[in-house]
């Protein structure tokens, strides 16, 4: 019987959210022949830890659902074994871009790709503490329902588990490596009050996140549906797509990879304080050609009052800010991987991290030309926005050179943990978990 990891990382009181996940996971055993692990990759303070522990302590028992809430020392002391395992001549600067001091968004999806493997699943099923499920009719709209139909299966046997495919008859063959859906609610990107303060200057600053070579009509295009997901149509009924998948389609609280062709290959840029930097893999399967799911059971997001406050306000406009640098660097692989295409794949059809990591490391050199601009232009944006915008415009002001740096240097760190990959993951499935990190629900 074949094992998954449905998995929540968070760094959030969110306890009803790990209920619903522990809903989720006995939906997954009791309608299809698999093994849940349910993680909960908790970085809470004491008291919000005790409060998802109570919660997956409430769960309903189920003889294949296994809960683990790990907090960050039981990761740390995971991921020592794991990096000393491996092998690395840098096991404590691999062990730092795991569990880094900050916020990582990719780097808390790192952890749950090697806990998998370790655990012995198939695929991770990833979902994020600041959104809920649909309900329709009584019933509650689980998106691993269409994970499980297809993920992993070879492309021309998924066929009848969909609705509909416009996949190429020449990559039938292909297994399915992501599936995934997208949201509805607020936008992902928690910058609406700009555009309700001033829709101009709203369309300054998202514009920032295009290739600086776009024409006008493009960026605008771009503008219009960023951040958006599926709107606000609530779901009514299952529609299931096989396809390529257009990163544009899929978000990250509502997504599933499967190990051995991509996550277990390569892992996500673990770069700090950057929203975004998780996205990297949906480029990858779109740019390999790899097949993929896109269904309708879209997740509820919405924003916590944290990021209202000035602190939150701060830390979250920072990592806004180092998002729309980044993409000098992920425009440039992303390119590049699109015109490699099949090269991506091994002779398995399973990603090769040599060539995304040397692509990565390439990009390294770019001129950074482009991204003083952006600085630029956000500058003036924020300052025409006046109030906490312009403070945070002056902040911006004195750490440019260091945040111009952090960009590089990000890309330079993701090239070092790709080549370190496979390594890591083959030490991770060598590494029990402590004892008590996960109990039988």
């Amino acid at each position: 019987m074949r094992s998954i990891c449905l998995t929540l990382p968070t760094n959030r009181p969110c306890p009803d959210t790990v209920t619903a996940l522990g809903e989720e996971a006995a939906y997954a055993a009791d309608h299809f022949d698999i093994d849940v692990h349910l993680l909960v990759l908790d970085s809470c303070a004491p008291p919000d830890h005790a409060a998802h522990a109570d919660a997956l302590r409430h769960l309903p028992a189920h003889p294949r659902v296994t809960a683990h809430h790990l907090d960050e020392a039981a990761q740390r002391d995971f991921l020592t074994r794991v990096t000393t395992r491996s092998g690395s001549a840098k096991p404590e600067l691999l062990l730092d871009l795991m569990l880094p001091d900050g916020l990582s968004y990719g780097a808390c999806t790192n952890r749950a790709f090697l806990i998998a493997a370790a655990l012995g699943c198939d695929s991770v099923h990833r979902r994020d503490s600041d959104s809920r499920y649909q309900n329709v009719d009584g019933r509650t709209v689980f998106p691993v329902h269409h994970e499980l139909l297809s993920l992993g299966a070879r492309a021309a046997d998924a066929v009848p588990g969909v609705t509909e495919s416009t996949l190429p008859e020449a990559l039938l063959e292909r297994r399915v490596a992501l599936v995934g859906g997208s949201f509805v609610g607020e936008p992902s990107v928690d910058i609406a009050r700009i555009r309700d303060a001033d829709p101009g200057v709203y369309r300054d600053v998202v514009s920032l996140w295009a290739p600086g070579h776009w024409s006008a009509e493009r960026k605008r295009e771009l503008v219009e549906e960023s951040f958006l997901g599926a709107g606000t149509e609530p779901f009514t009924a299952d529609h299931a797509l096989l396809t390529v998948v257009d990163p544009m389609r899929v978000d990250m609280c509502n997504i599933a990879f499967h190990g051995d062709t991509v996550s277990e290959r390569v892992p996500l840029p673990p770069a700090r304080d950057t929203i975004g930097s998780d996205y990297f893999l949906i480029h990858l399967v779109h740019d390999a050609r790899l097949p993929g799911v896109l269904h309708n059971r879209n997740i509820v997001n919405y924003h916590t009052g944290e990021r209202r406050t000035d602190p939150g306000f701060l830390a979250y406009q920072t990592r806004f800010a180092k998002f729309l640098l980044s993409m000098l660097y992920f425009h440039f692989v992303y390119d590049r991987m699109a015109e490699a295409g099949d090269a991506l794949l091994d002779g398995h059809g399973r990603a090769r991290p040599s060539a995304v990591a040397a692509l990565a490391r390439e990009s390294t050199g770019l001129d950074t030309a482009e991204n003083v601009r952006r600085l630029d232009a956000l500058d003036t944006a924020y300052r025409r926005l006046g109030g906490r915008y312009a403070d945070f415009a002056g902040l911006l002001a004195g750490r440019r050179a260091r945040l111009l740096d952090e960009a590089r240097d990000d890309m330079a760190d993701f090239a070092l943990l790709t080549e370190a990959w496979e390594a890591m993951v083959a030490a991770a499935k060598a590494t029990p978990l402590a004892p008590s990190a996960g109990q039988p629900r």
